[in-house]
C-alpha cells in the first residue's frame, strides 16, 4: 500500500512525538538530558530513515521514478515529521511545562562542565614539562569562568534561535539520505541494441 508523503510526514510526527514523550514520562530525572540526546541521536535518524525509504520503495515497488521524484517522496515526510515535532516540542518545553526545559539546561551545562573536568585530569596525566602543566592550567581557568553562576543563570539552549539551529542541522540529515534515496531509486535508462539489418 502506498501511503502519499504528506500523509507519511503525518505518522512521522506522530511517532517522533511518542518517542519524546516517552523519554519525557519515563526518563526526566536525573539522565534526562544524556537519553534524550541519546534518543535523538540513535532512535530518530533509524525512524526517519526506514520511513523514507518505505516511502520511496512502496512507489517505486508499482510506478519507476526518476531522481527528482525519488527525493521529493524521501524527503517531504523526513521534512513535514521533523519541522511539526521541533516546533511542538519547542512549544512545550517554552510554554508548557518550563521545568523540563530549565532541567535540560542545567543537565546540559553540568555535562559540558564534566567532560572540561575529564579533559583536564586526562591530559594533566600525560603532560611532563612543567611549561605544558601551566599553560593547561590557565586553559582551564578560563573554561571555569564560562560555568561561573552569574553566567549560568541566564543561560537557555532551548531558545528559538536554537531550535532554528538544530532543525538546520536536522535538514542537512533529510538532504543527504533524499540525495541517496533519489539516486539508488531513480529509473536508469537502458538502451538495446537493434539487429543490424543488412
Amino acid at each position: 500500500m502506498t501511503k502519499s508523503p504528506v500523509t507519511l510526514g503525518i505518522l512521522l510526527y506522530a511517532a517522533t512525538m511518542i518517542v519524546f514523550f516517552v523519554v519525557y514520562f519515563f526518563f526526566s530525572g536525573v539522565n534526562y538530558f544524556d537519553i534524550s540526546l541519546k534518543a535523538n541521536a540513535f532512535v530518530l535518524p533509524v525512524i526517519y530513515a526506514v520511513t523514507a525509504f518505505w516511502s520511496v520503495k512502496s512507489r517505486w515497488n508499482t510506478h519507476r521514478m526518476g531522481f527528482r521524484e525519488a527525493f521529493k517522496r524521501a524527503f517531504i515526510p523526513m521534512f513535514l515529521g521533523g519541522l511539526l515535532s521541533v516546533a511542538s516540542i519547542f512549544v512545550f518545553l517554552n510554554y508548557v511545562d518550563t521545568d523540563a526545559k530549565q532541567l535540560l539546561n542545567y543537565q546540559y551545562v553540568t555535562r559540558q562542565k564534566a567532560e572540561l573536568d575529564k579533559e583536564y585530569d586526562s591530559a594533566k596525566k600525560i603532560l611532563k614539562h612543567q611549561k605544558d602543566i601551566d599553560e593547561l592550567e590557565e586553559k582551564y581557568k578560563e573554561g571555569l569562568q564560562r560555568f561561573d553562576p552569574k553566567i549560568i543563570k541566564g543561560k537557555d539552549m532551548l531558545t528559538a534561535s536554537h531550535f532554528s539551529g538544530y532543525f538546520a542541522a536536522i535538514l542537512i540529515f533529510y538532504v543527504v539520505l533524499s540525495l541517496f534515496f533519489g539516486a539508488f531509486f531513480r529509473t536508469k535508462k537502458t538502451y538495446t541494441e537493434e539487429p543490424n539489418q543488412e
